[in-house]
């Protein structure tokens, strides 16, 4: 119990007087709950129970009790002003009464992808590029979709009125020694990125946690709303999240292979091939909402042809030019509107079932595929993504690996509720279908 004493004397030295203990339920969304410096032995050393039915795709009421247990590593201590007391976040893992892992648990499901790569002393690290817009708000403090500046790719203050919040987040991330890299205003109005360091994939999602709150926390704090949301105003770019991912053994990059005329190892290459052959039916996964296909539609750089390329922007997979150890690849199509923790799973997972069967991945597409006419793409063996969560679902269905990766559980729980998503938004009637339908019939 070494690691718990010195974790104990730690929020002692520091003065910690709150823990907030994090997990996610199905769809990705925190849950937290806030424990009282009188309870920190306890906790530390045993986790805490707590009611599972109440927890979106956990357990049902009558089996429904739960242990969460803090991951002592996730450490970190949260800068929000407004907290009475000096608060220290753990992400926890979830167990059943009995001590056996939740089958449910969503970090649970990336750690059992990741320890495949582990028993052969390799690490799975991404860096994922996180999209979001700045909106401003009414003067309730309501959130509205008017973006906060009309700045561009690049621009800077003043037609980046955000630029001293994208500051102050950037220092939050470093106090919590995230390693931010850099954060820029994006191609659309009131629209940011923001870039931090690769890592290890569990490490990963559970930083992508504290990244949301960081960012918006600060926003709200000048009077202004952040979101995620994919596709929130028609006709700009939406908000995607590029998870760039490369596999380690040791020092060595398992990627890179000078080689081959692409820079890419045939490790690599299977991997490649794994993705291209499998991301349909990892669509709902990667792309988890009704909007996140209002983002994928050609023409706002969101790919949504299945290809890759160097330096192509077009295609699902880019593999951007880099020195041996920055060789990596870069799937485009998902969005940080999902579950980090089942979406990192889902990418490795087709990834090593393509080392597994060495699946040869097709030649590189350095054309703009959205030029492409629909013969040209049929020619070239270019299929398309699912264009809305119904198709994705379909192709779920149809994924036998999608169920071994999620696990029996977790896959029919996950199905449930986005076939519930897909059923509710197929029977509301919008707006536009009123102004579009009322007067003609």
């Amino acid at each position: 119990m070494q690691d718990e004493e010195a974790v104990l004397e730690r929020l002692k030295k520091e003065g910690i007087e709150f823990l907030q203990l994090q997990f996610t339920d199905l769809m990705g969304n925190v849950k937290s709950l806030t424990v009282p410096k009188n309870r920190f032995e306890d906790v530390i050393y045993n986790g805490i129970m707590f009611d599972g039915s109440s927890i979106l795709g956990f357990k049902e009421i009558q089996n429904s009790d739960m242990k969460a247990v803090p991951e002592l590593s996730s450490y970190i201590l949260l800068s929000n002003e407004n907290y009475a007391g000096k608060t220290v976040r753990f992400v926890c893992k979830i167990f059943n009464p009995d001590g056996t892992r939740f089958e449910g648990d969503p970090r649970y499901i990336l750690e059992r992808q990741v320890e495949r790569l582990a028993k052969e002393n390799k690490t799975y690290y991404v860096g994922p590029e996180l999209e979001y817009f700045i909106f401003e708000q009414d003067e309730d403090g309501n959130p509205t979709v008017y973006p906060s500046d009309l700045g561009g790719y690049f621009d800077r203050e003043p037609l980046d009125k955000s630029f001293t919040v994208k500051q102050e987040i950037l220092q939050k991330l470093e106090a919590v020694n995230y390693y931010p890299e850099a954060s820029h205003h994006e191609v659309a109005y009131g629209q940011h990125e923001i870039d931090v360091k690769y890592s290890t994939a569990v490490e990963m999602a559970d930083r992508i946690i504290i990244i949301k709150s960081i960012v918006k926390e600060t926003a709200n704090a000048y009077g202004y709303h952040a979101t995620f949301m994919p596709k929130p105003i028609k006709g700009i770019n939406g908000n995607g999240m590029h998870v760039h991912q490369s596999i380690f053994s040791g020092d060595e990059n398992l990627f890179y292979d000078e080689r081959n005329k692409y820079g890419l190892s045939e490790y690599a290459m299977h991997y490649l091939g794994g993705i291209l052959q499998y991301v349909p039916g990892a669509a709902p996964v990667l792309a988890s909402t009704v909007n996140s296909y209002k983002r994928l539609i050609p023409g706002f750089e969101a790919p949504v042809y299945i290809a890759w390329a160097n330096k192509n922007r077009s295609a699902l997979i880019r593999v951007p030019h880099a020195s041996p150890k920055g060789k990596r690849m870069e799937l485009r199509f998902p969005d940080s509107a999902g579950n980090q923790y089942l979406q990192f799973a889902v990418i490795l997972g087709m990834g090593l079932e393509g080392i597994e069967n060495k699946i040869e991945p097709p030649e590189p597409v350095e054309k703009n595929i959205f030029e492409m006419s629909r013969e040209e793409r049929i020619k070239n063996g270019i299929k398309s993504m699912p264009g809305s969560l119904g198709q994705a679902l379909d192709a779920f269905r149809e994924s036998t690996l999608m169920k071994k990766i999620l696990g029996d559980f977790m896959y029919d729980e996950f199905l449930k509720a986005k076939e519930k998503e897909w059923e509710d938004f197929r029977s509301h009637v919008t707006d536009w279908e009123i102004k579009k339908y009322l007067d003609l019939y």
